[in-house]
């Protein structure tokens, strides 16, 4: 028996908040576990973090038509339901606290059936359609921005914000400094496109390179899709470069441990306007330069930030 499970990943938004949370329970003698997907981000950095992983089967909920939807709708997610329904009865937890996300639905939705009661947590300025649907079915919900409780039942919502996970909190400029061989006079760029990285950045910033090193030095989170080739290809533009200009740039698939001392460093921040992100900038007082984007459900990462540049955390680029 544990006392929660944490339902949710996917992407880096939705896992973060849940290991802030497993932190948090982790400080106070609770108990967890952890039900995700096969792939997602949190397959990868779960298992790590000393906390029980179960992956179950999901389906995607797209807003187009794909003959993967048919398969999702009927396979995938009623799987995942049985899966989800399965590892609760074995875990027996006395709560479930969702994340959000297409990852999250099914446990939601098991966790009725089984009378666990479940709570669920909206990172976005605008709920995602899993989290709208888990809404009907959560104890409580748990919103980050307060214009996002119009789209749920106004007597089981509260205003909480976003999960920051501890470590965050304690990063060291230092660290960074002996970790990325910084020049301490010179400053620091830190830009990501999330977990799976942007393309739009990546390109952008490829292009700039020359001119953008010759101010600053950079750390550049870029993914590693192959389908795009950024990664390779911003390694040739690498390879280009002076070698005085090349120290000051590192290139990264992905940031996982260093984060925090990257973010002790940055003087700004470029990146993708998604919740985790924002709020991360916005809690620890990083400036930031926000690329939303196109296309994102509701448009909520324009949503985003547009609230942190209101609080005049931000400066937004459509």
């Amino acid at each position: 028996m544990v006392d929660v499970v944490i339902a949710g990943g996917g992407t880096g938004g939705h896992t973060s908040p849940g290991l802030a949370v497993a932190a948090l329970l982790r400080q106070r003698h609770l108990t967890c576990a952890w039900i995700g997907s096969h792939h997602g981000v949190e397959a990868r950095i779960v298992p790590g973090r000393d906390v029980p992983y179960t992956a179950i089967p999901t389906g995607k909920l797209r807003r187009y038509w794909s003959w993967r939807n048919v398969a999702d709708l009927l396979v995938n997610t009623p799987t995942g339901v049985l899966a989800a329904a399965h590892a609760l009865r074995r875990l027996r937890p006395r709560v479930v606290f969702a994340t959000g996300g297409y990852v999250a639905l099914p446990v939601v939705l098991a966790a009725a059936v089984r009378r666990v009661p479940s709570v669920i947590h909206e990172q976005t300025a605008v709920p995602g359609l899993a989290n709208r649907l888990a809404g009907r079915l959560a104890s409580r919900i748990a919103v980050t921005f307060p214009d996002a409780d119009g789209r749920f039942p106004r007597a089981r919502v509260i205003v909480t914000g976003n999960p920051i996970r501890p470590e965050l909190r304690s990063g060291s400029r230092a660290d960074a400094i002996s970790m990325f061989k910084l020049d301490p006079a010179t400053p620091l760029v830190y830009v990501t496109g999330g977990a799976q990285g942007a393309q739009r950045i990546n390109r952008a910033v490829g292009e700039s390179l020359p001119a953008l090193l010759a101010q600053t030095q950079v750390i550049h989170q870029c993914g590693d899709n192959p389908t795009t080739g950024d990664r390779a290809w911003l390694e040739g533009l690498r390879a280009t470069l002076p070698p005085a200009l090349a120290a000051r740039y590192t290139l990264k698939p992905w940031v996982g441990e260093e984060l925090a001392a990257i973010y002790a460093a940055a003087t700004l921040v470029i990146g993708r306007a998604g919740a985790g992100t924002v709020n991360e900038c916005c809690h620890l007082g990083v400036p930031a330069l926000y690329i939303p984007l196109p296309g994102a459900s509701g448009d909520e990462q324009m949503a985003n930030a547009r609230v942190a540049e209101r609080a005049g955390g931000c400066a937004v680029l459509p």
